[in-house]
């Protein structure tokens, strides 16, 4: 089977996901246009010669409907001949966008594609729906009588099956703000982001939701986001340690990779920086939403042929601190090499543009370290996960 590597994987800094942040006054299909106009230039690529564009994208509607990859490769200049689409797995949309553009290269279908994710997140406020629209239909309600419920209330309850506590969130916390800015001072991210401009015109390039200001002081002075007196009385286990400074803030991003044959890069004259390895999906109970990342990390292992330890490196996305934490602990993983450049408490959650972040961070962190493989994985709604195991070359 032809192997599938990736060449490249560029990110614009994110931009706090609110009015005002260093993003919110351009277009999502803009941020979209950077990094995959950013994503050929830097490496002599022809778009011509893209076979594919598969993006991810959480939230379809308003100025991100109407398949954004399409209005993004045609703003970023691309020849009209050259395709995209548009997927949704939730969180992991760019993640998946990566596995459908690696797998269509491995099965023959393609010989250089993009896998890309952008969302803007203060010009669609998260949960941004036509109004009055139902999103689930007769029969979920007939299938969960209760209700689903948001994933800050399943963070609260996965934080309960693993008894842990407001300390170690809040630390786990200030471990993710101290690692990027540890990153951020020593230039490890300025391989993989690309300028675009900020409000006053001047490139944004750092990360603008990494707060140095972070203390766990502060942290522990955060009220609790997501206790009601319904939820209180539907889960009486949970003990309500979810806070904005122990989850994902709101973010604006975009990032893409560039993916193709071992051939193709070769005849090119590009080198392949790692190749994938194995890939994974996985669903779980929807009500604890986000523990999937576990059976799907157990899958891509099985498949791979490799045990926890033999992985240099794990991404795993930080969308609330106990996801990571709980996965560790079922995982037996060391956690030493759990997100080691920071994650998403500190480095923000674009949701479409996440999957192709942590693929870019991962790889890099490998090749700074010497590592071979590096395995990253993503909660995603609905109780879903992507793993993806890849090898540096």
């Amino acid at each position: 089977m032809t192997s599938a590597v990736i060449i490249d994987v560029v990110r614009l800094a994110s931009g706090r996901g609110k009015p005002g942040g260093a993003l919110s006054h351009h277009h999502p299909v803009t941020l979209l246009a950077e990094v995959l106009s950013a994503l050929v230039e830097r490496n002599g690529l022809d778009p011509a010669s893209v076979d594919d564009v598969i993006a991810g994208c959480v939230q379809q509607v308003g100025e991100q409907s109407l398949n954004i990859a399409r209005q993004g490769l045609l703003t970023a200049g691309f020849p009209e001949s050259v395709p995209a689409t548009t997927i949704d797995r939730q969180c992991g949309s760019s993640q998946q966008a990566a596995h459908f553009a690696a797998q269509g290269v491995m099965a023959g279908a393609y010989d250089i594609v993009i896998a890309a994710g952008v969302e803007s997140m203060s010009r669609l406020p998260l949960g941004t729906s036509p109004i009055g629209q139902d999103p689930y239909g007769p029969g979920i309600a007939d299938r969960y009588p209760d209700g689903l419920i948001g994933q800050g209330v399943s963070a609260e309850l996965v934080a309960a099956r693993w008894k842990l506590d407001r300390e170690t969130l809040d630390d786990y916390a200030l471990r993710s703000h101290r690692l990027a800015e540890d990153a951020i001072d020593s230039g490890f991210f300025d391989r993989e982001i690309v300028a675009i401009a900020g409000p006053d015109g001047a490139p944004h390039l750092v990360d603008e939701t990494v707060r140095r200001s972070t203390s766990l002081e502060g942290l522990s002075a955060l009220r609790p986001s997501f206790r009601s007196d319904e939820m209180a009385r539907r889960f009486p286990e949970a003990d309500w340690l979810i806070t904005p400074g122990n989850s994902s803030p709101l973010t604006d991003g975009a990032s893409a990779a560039l993916i193709m044959s071992e051939a193709k890069a070769a005849e090119l004259g590009l080198t392949p920086r790692a190749r994938f390895h194995a890939f994974a999906v996985a669903g779980d109970d929807p009500l604890m939403m986000l523990t999937a990342p576990i059976p799907a990390s157990r899958k891509v292992l099985e498949r791979s042929g490799l045990a926890i330890d033999d992985i240099d490196a794990y991404e795993v996305n930080e969308a609330f601190a106990p996801v990571p934490l709980a996965w560790a602990h079922e995982l037996g993983a060391d956690p030493e090499r759990l997100n080691p450049r920071g994650g998403a408490i500190s480095l923000g959650h674009a949701l479409g543009s996440s999957g192709t972040r942590l693929l870019g961070t991962l790889l890099n962190h490998l090749e700074v370290t010497g590592g071979r493989y590096g395995l990253q994985t993503m909660c995603e709604a609905g109780g879903l996960a992507n793993a993806t195991i890849i090898e540096r070359l």
